[in-house]
Formats: C-alpha cells, sequence, structure tokens
C-alpha cells in the first residue's frame, strides 16, 4: 500500500512537470495534491504503526490541551471542550451504571440541532458503542427502516422529537427496543428519562478500555443523513437567512458548511448596507448553480466557495480547489492514477448503460454527460451498506472493462471539460434531491401507492425555476372507478412522508409508462415537467394553505414558475 502511494506520487508529479508545466493550474494542483499525499502517506503509516484514532479519542486530546476554549456556541451560550467532555461523562455514567448498555451495542440518537446532541453522542462513544444518526425529518415507516436498518435495540430522543414516536412506540416496544428520551420526565408508558438521572451523575470518565479499538473496520458511526464537526462552532436551533451575516459577524465565524439552497436562501433576502462586512473567508458545501454563485460573490465578497462531490459510503471523491464557477471538481492525471474514475455512456430513456458489442462499457468524450464510477481496489475500497447485503451489491457492477474488474455506481450523470473540471449534470435511478435531501422514489411510491383509490404511482423529481434539485411529483394511475381525492393524498403524505419527500405535483395517466425493459418510464415524464399548457394529463399542485392537492391551472404554474409561491 505505502509503495503503492509513492510510486503514484513519483508518476504523477513526473506527468504533471513534462504536461502541464505552463498550464494555468498546475502549482495550485501540484500544492492541493502533494497535500492530498502525504496525509494518505500518513493515514497508511498510522494504520500500521498506531492504535486507531476516533473523533472521539481527538475530541478527549483537545480537551486536554485547551479545556477552556469555545467548543460549541449555542443561543449566546458557549460551551468549552471541558463542559462537553464532563457533560459526556455524565452520560456515559447514565448507562453504565444502569447496564443497559456494553461496548458493541449500535444506539439510534433522534435528536435535533442541540449541544446534548454532541453530549449524547460522546457519551455513548465513551461506552464504545455505535452511534446511528437518524434524520428528524423523517416520520413512520421511513423511521423505523432507517433504525432497523443499523440493528439498534436502544433510542435516545430529544424532548422535542417525542411526537415523531407516536406512531412507532409500539413496534419499538414489540421488538424490545429501550426508548431513552431527554427529559426529567415521560407521560408516555415505557420510556425512560435521561435528565433526572444526570443531575446525581458524576462527571468523572468511565473506563478508557470501552471506546478502545483497533481496527478501521469496528463501526463506530451510522449515517443516514450529512452532518460535520470541527473545533469551535457556532450552531443554531434552525438555519435563519435573516440572522446569518450578523450571527458571522458577531462570533467571528471565518468558514461555513452549505448545502447550495442556502447560498441561495441568503441571496434572496433584501440588500443591506455592510453585506461584505464579515470574516468569513470559505465556504465549503455543494449544489450552488452558476447563477447564484456569481451573485453571492458579488454581494457578500471574495468568499472562496470549495464545492465538492462526495458521499459518506462512496469511494471517490472531487473538490474544486480552484474555485472555478460551477464545477463541483478538479482532476487531473495524478488524481486518475489513485482514484481510477470514469464516465462512461447512458441511455437516459432507457434507463439503461450502454454497452459496446464486446459487452463492456465506453467512455463519454470530454464535454459530454457520463455515468460516474469508480474502481474498486485496495486504494479505493467500498464498504458497503449497514443491513442487507443486496443493498451493497445493487451499487456495484461487474466486468465494466475487462473480466474480473469491479466498480461503484454512483448512479450521477457528470460532465468533464477540456480543463478537467469537473460538473455535476443529474442524478438518475431510484434517488433525486430536494432541499438538499436525497428522496427514495421507491420509498415514496411505497407510501404513496397504498392510498386506496391508486392502482400505480412512479414518482420522479422536476426542475422548477429558481430552485436548486428537482421537486417530487407523481405520476399515478387509478383504480379502476375510483376517482382522484386530493385532500385524502394530502393528509397521507403529511402524516407518513417528510416534507422534502412529499410530492409537489401529482399527474393522473391512463395507464403507466414504462421502459423496453419494462421499468417505469421516468425520462419522458422529467422532460415533460408539470406545465399544464404542454400536458394533456390532469395535473394537481400540493397547496399548503388548502391542505389538498388543487387543480394546476396555468395560472398557478406561472405564480410558481415565477417565485411568487414558495414551494
Amino acid at each position: 500500500m505505502f509503495s503503492a502511494w509513492i510510486t503514484a506520487l513519483i508518476a504523477g508529479v513526473s506527468t504533471l512537470v513534462i504536461q502541464k508545466l505552463f498550464f494555468p493550474y498546475f502549482w495550485i494542483d501540484l500544492k492541493y495534491l502533494t497535500k492530498v499525499i502525504s496525509y494518505g502517506i500518513k493515514i497508511e503509516i498510522y494504520k500500521k504503526t498506531a492504535k486507531v484514532v476516533t473523533v472521539l479519542d481527538r475530541f478527549m486530546q483537545q480537551a486536554q490541551k485547551i479545556p477552556n476554549k469555545p467548543f460549541i456556541i449555542y443561543e449566546d451560550n458557549a460551551f468549552t471542550y471541558q463542559d462537553v467532555d464532563k457533560r459526556s461523562n455524565q452520560v456515559a455514567q447514565v448507562f453504565f451504571k444502569q447496564g443497559v448498555l456494553k461496548k458493541g451495542d449500535t444506539v439510534a440518537l433522534l435528536m435535533s440541532n442541540e449541544p446534548d446532541f454532541i453530549n449524547v453522542w460522546f457519551g455513548l462513544c465513551k461506552l464504545g458503542c455505535a452511534v446511528a444518526f437518524l434524520n428528524f425529518n423523517i416520520k413512520s415507516r421511513s423511521l423505523l427502516h432507517c433504525f432497523n436498518s443499523c440493528g439498534a435495540k436502544t433510542l435516545v430522543v430529544g424532548s422535542d422529537m417525542t411526537d415523531t414516536l407516536e406512531d412507532i412506540l409500539p413496534n419499538l416496544h414489540e421488538d424490545n427496543i429501550s426508548v431513552w428520551i431527554m427529559a426529567s420526565e415521560s407521560h408516555q408508558p415505557g420510556i425512560n428519562t435521561i435528565l433526572d438521572k444526570l443531575e446525581d451523575a458524576p462527571d468523572e470518565p468511565v473506563p478508557a478500555h470501552l471506546r478502545a479499538t483497533d481496527s478501521v473496520k469496528t463501526p463506530t458511526l451510522y449515517i443516514f443523513t450529512s452532518g460535520t464537526t470541527g473545533a469551535t462552532f457556532v450552531l443554531k436551533k434552525k438555519f435563519s437567512a435573516s440572522q446569518f451575516w450578523s450571527d458571522c459577524r458577531k462570533y467571528n465565524v471565518t468558514v461555513f458548511q452549505y448545502i447550495g439552497e442556502i447560498c441561495r436562501y441568503l441571496c434572496n433576502m433584501p440588500k443591506k448596507e455592510g453585506e461584505k462586512d464579515h470574516k468569513v473567508r470559505m465556504g465549503v458545501g455543494n449544489g450552488v448553480q452558476q447563477n447564484i454563485w456569481k451573485e453571492f460573490l458579488d454581494r457578500f465578497g471574495d468568499i472562496k466557495l470549495c464545492e465538492l462531490y462526495g458521499s459518506t459510503e462512496g469511494n471517490v471523491c472531487f473538490m474544486n480547489h480552484v474555485g472555478k464557477i460551477g464545477a463541483v471538481g478538479r482532476s487531473n492525471f495524478f488524481y486518475k492514477r489513485i482514484s481510477k474514475y470514469c464516465l462512461v455512456k447512458y441511455d437516459l430513456e432507457n434507463g439503461e448503460i450502454i454497452l459496446n458489442e464486446q459487452g463492456f462499457c465506453e467512455e463519454v468524450k470530454k464535454g459530454e454527460a457520463g455515468l460516474l464510477l469508480s474502481q474498486i481496489n485496495s486504494i479505493s475500497p467500498f464498504f458497503g451498506y449497514a443491513g442487507s447485503k443486496s443493498l451493497t451489491e445493487k451499487k456495484l457492477l461487474r466486468d465494466v472493462f475487462k473480466k474480473g474488474d469491479v466498480y461503484l455506481n454512483t448512479g450521477d450523470l457528470m460532465v468533464e471539460d477540456h480543463e478537467d473540471f469537473i460538473y455535476f449534470n443529474d442524478r438518475i435511478g431510484d434517488t433525486f434531491r430536494w432541499k438538499g435531501e436525497n428522496v427514495s422514489t421507491t420509498e415514496v411510491a411505497d407510501v404513496v401507492g397504498i392510498i386506496d383509490f391508486l392502482q400505480e404511482a412512479n414518482i420522479y423529481g422536476v426542475s422548477v425555476p429558481g430552485y436548486e434539485g428537482k421537486a417530487g411529483m407523481a405520476a399515478v394511475v387509478l383504480n379502476p372507478g375510483c376517482g382522484f381525492d386530493g385532500k385524502s393524498l394530502y393528509e397521507h403524505v403529511e402524516n407518513y412522508l417528510p416534507g422534502y419527500a412529499r410530492p409537489r405535483f401529482v399527474r393522473i395517466q391512463k395507464s403507466m409508462e414504462i421502459t423496453g425493459t419494462f421499468k417505469q418510464q421516468k425520462f419522458r415524464l422529467v422532460e415533460s415537467g408539470f406545465n399544464p399548457s404542454t400536458i394533456t394529463d390532469s395535473l394537481y399542485f400540493l397547496d399548503e394553505s388548502q391542505k389538498c392537492y388543487v387543480p394546476l391551472t396555468t395560472e398557478i404554474f406561472d405564480i410558481i414558475a415565477s417565485g411568487q409561491i414558495k414551494l
């Protein structure tokens, strides 16, 4: 492994020097890639010569070194490294004394943004438990699915999340799941409380051997949604566009993490004096449209947006370290020697990879959109998903360019230009993004399809002017003799789906379109959008004010397209 990194470094740098000495990004690339390689070598050496160091270990090192430095700033309150260390010790002591957890157990965590999220997470890690972060937006069946997939037998819930438990509590009790709530008392039977027990818990650490691990493959965290850690960070219950810049000034924020929607929200706020009066120098995230990117820089100053592409489980990632507007990353010959990715031809209409006469994939030309595949090898491994092995196997493609090779199918269409900048084009398959969240079309179809007047549902995403990602739309076929009930459907999706996953539009079809391989046809539906002036099928719109799916008229379409109705 070590020799592979060194060989790749020498070969790649030599090639860059020869081929791109006068290329404008040469020195920037070299500096960036040198850092990447040095970190990679350090990791490989560390894995072979030292014990595994976790996020918790790193935090505890900092707690010893800078105990009085603020670690979390939340609603004008500062919590130091020492505060969090002691509070998390108390959490660990509560469960340690109760004897309900042991090293290696998995605990699911359903909490919103608050300091105790970190305290509970670290406290459980100090007991040697793996922690599964549950997305607090999801409900009912979706929540149970996430809970069951990680194999947790204990659930910790924030005090403001108790309503979410109502639908699934009987299922949890039936499966002998231990439920704990961050409150002093509970009126629901079978729920344990934590805050009352914290009052008497010592803040001394539990035995250190509990958290120790000797393998990088030991699960420590299950993630169902994105997150971040750092040194001092400012935490808020919810994002506020109106308070964002004042908070940045107040707390001397220098770096922020974003999704594309955040930048758009900030640009949509009324202009004010002194918008460039702050210390923010960098933003890191993904999903900013080119026009929003330009407006953001014009309004708020010379802030470097480091757009990136990647996934928690994936084995390939890109970062736009140059700051080229619109690009999600940058590559070059050297990076391709380490991370063997490719963009292959894909048939959008039939939803299939295009194969040549020999049955292998073919790469697209520069500037053309292709499906991103990443080779799985010792340098770029793929560990898969927790739960069913079939989920992992579905992401793998075998015999891609030759017999025996294995690639990860990212499910994303990308474009690489002649300067090696990489751009996100579209997401294919069973997911799309809306409001910064991944929406599973299969999951939504399962929920929508069980309502009594529907025979079949096909879920997909459509572009809406002024919005990043795609809004959910359902093409449905009614059961014989049944009419469409917009009120019932609204109540159904409100009860069983998080806000971002609820279909915003419904299209009534006489029969479901299928591809030549008998899959639901999505391509033509996506292309036709939701414009009633060009679609003959009946269309409906999710109207929050009326709590009903109402007929989508040309007037309503125009109002949505102009931005007067907020989705």
